[in-house]
């Protein structure tokens, strides 16, 4: 089928859909079968066509791509993004404790813990959930551990002063615990993530 007994509009349309990145005026016109002068002017013509609908045609890095429209950029965005895997109990408690007392080294996350928790620390490491941050200045210096970006977008908050409230309890239980460089097994009035409402 030739370009003739096309709509060239669509024809087009479906170029630029395909496109992993924007299609030069003279790609367009060898794929068309049309002389390149006459791209603009069909670019015009889809531009008017897709008017008011949910993408667009823009002309950018000397060539013409669809893009989303901004009014429809955020449904877009929510989308694509990924959604978030779920996170063991073991890697929320560690997550938990990190967000609250970062930077934070493994030995003190286990000194809470009470378990070895490497494992868990390197697949919140694999998520981009924390990352490191230096070295403590204790023996063997161990690494700092710290939340990233990625947490605070994945938990919808703006910063760390958006956690919640740690309830009395838990910052008892965690003070004891760091100060006494030893984990005790809470009571269930004594559950370290205890939020208050």
């Amino acid at each position: 089928m030739d370009a003739t007994t096309l709509d060239l509009c669509a024809a087009a349309e479906c170029l630029l859909f395909v496109s992993r990145e924007p299609a030069s005026a003279s790609r367009l016109a060898d794929c068309l079968g049309l002389p390149v002068e006459r791209i603009p002017k069909l670019m015009e013509e889809l531009s008017a066509r897709l008017e008011g609908h949910g993408l667009q045609v823009v002309h950018l890095a000397g060539g013409y791509s669809l893009a989303t429209r901004e009014e429809y950029a955020d449904l877009v965005r929510a989308f694509l993004e990924p959604q978030p895997e779920a996170l063991s109990r073991q890697a929320l408690e560690t997550l938990a404790i990190i967000a609250y007392r970062q930077p934070i080294t493994r030995p003190q996350i286990e000194a809470v813990r009470g378990v070895n928790s490497a494992a868990t620390v390197r697949a919140l490491l694999d998520k981009g959930l924390i990352r490191t941050a230096g070295r403590d200045k204790a023996p063997g210096r161990p690494f700092l551990f710290v939340t990233t970006d990625r947490f605070l977008s994945l938990f919808g908050l703006a910063s760390l002063a958006d956690l919640p409230a740690l309830s009395e309890d838990a910052v008892e239980h965690l003070a004891k615990s760091y100060a006494a460089g030893e984990f005790e097994e809470p009571t269930e009035e004594e559950a370290p993530f205890e939020f208050e409402a």
